[in-house]
């Protein structure tokens, strides 16, 4: 009895180890498998705009969490050192590269860009997040300030999108996250041209997406909702109760983006919301913002 009980422990332990090694060897191909990568760990370079604060900075710290490199991109020098330095004490080793560049001005993401590149840096992974909003009635906006909106919102998201996609497509590999907003899918009074920003990075990431996928190459649009970031100072309204944490915000967009979600939205409640009639929410905008 003893002999044919050690016969059949010694069975099982060997069915055991066999198991194990077919699921490293699974695990092993899913890494290097077809020139693609199913994780956003194993040292990934991550690029991201705006990563000195909101969602910026909660998505960096996600990154980094991961183990993934850091490239951070703001437009206030100062706040950049403080927060690279911050990063760095809390996560060693996770950023390589800290560049100031403001993407309101003419050519702003040709020149971060070049400045990357400048810097023999390979991006893998691109989050397009820098970005602010103007609320109030279209004549009583500054002009100016609307084309510094537009100049972040679309043309430096174009233009990075542009230039690293042709980059990761050379490569055969890569991802990018472009950050709209679920005021991307209605007209927003009272925030009109902020809104119809959102609708552009929304269509245009959902059209490259089809384009670069026989590249290798994933693009994906976050669509969050109300955030308690600082874009309500900047517009001078207090942060409704209602809204979410920078941080849910980056957990939810980091997983999407690993399972190659095309649009994620944030919050089951901002999902449901999408499925009343445009014009109900148009409404709905027009009174929370008048």
């Amino acid at each position: 009895m003893m002999a044919s009980n050690d016969v059949t422990g010694r069975a099982e332990l060997l069915r055991i180890a066999a198991e194990m090694r077919r699921h490293c060897m699974k695990m092993q191909r899913m890494k290097s498998g077809n020139g693609k990568w199913h994780s956003i760990q194993d040292r990934k370079t991550v690029l991201i705009t705006g990563a000195t604060s909101g969602i910026g900075l909660a998505l960096a710290q996600e990154f980094a969490r991961e183990g993934c490199r850091l490239v951070l991109a703001a437009s206030r020098e100062n706040r950049l050192k403080m927060v690279a330095a911050k990063l760095e004490r809390e996560f060693p080793t996770s950023v390589i590269g800290a560049i100031c560049q403001d993407l309101s001005e003419d050519g702003g993401g040709i020149g971060l860009y070049g400045k990357v590149k400048a810097r023999n840096i390979s991006v893998d992974v691109l989050v397009n997040n820098a970005g602010f909003g103007l609320a109030g009635e279209e004549i009583s906006l500054s002009l100016g300030r609307e084309r510094d909106m537009i100049g972040v919102n679309i043309s430096a998201v174009t233009e990075l999108t542009h230039l690293f996609l042709r980059d990761m497509c050379r490569r055969g590999g890569g991802k990018i996250l472009n950050v709209a907003s679920v005021g991307a899918f209605q007209p927003g009074p009272y925030t009109a041209a902020y809104y119809a920003t959102k609708a552009y990075v929304a269509n245009y990431s959902r059209a490259l997406r089809v384009e670069a996928k026989k590249y290798g190459v994933q693009v994906c649009v976050l669509c969050p909702g109300t955030t308690r970031t600082a874009f309500f100072e900047k517009t001078g309204s207090e942060i409704p109760v209602w809204a979410m944490s920078a941080r849910k915000v980056a957990k939810a967009a980091f997983r999407g983006l690993e399972r190659n979600r095309e649009v994620i939205i944030p919050g089951a409640g901002n999902r449901l919301l999408q499925l009343l009639p445009q014009r109900v929410r148009q409404m709905g905008v027009a009174f929370l913002k008048r």
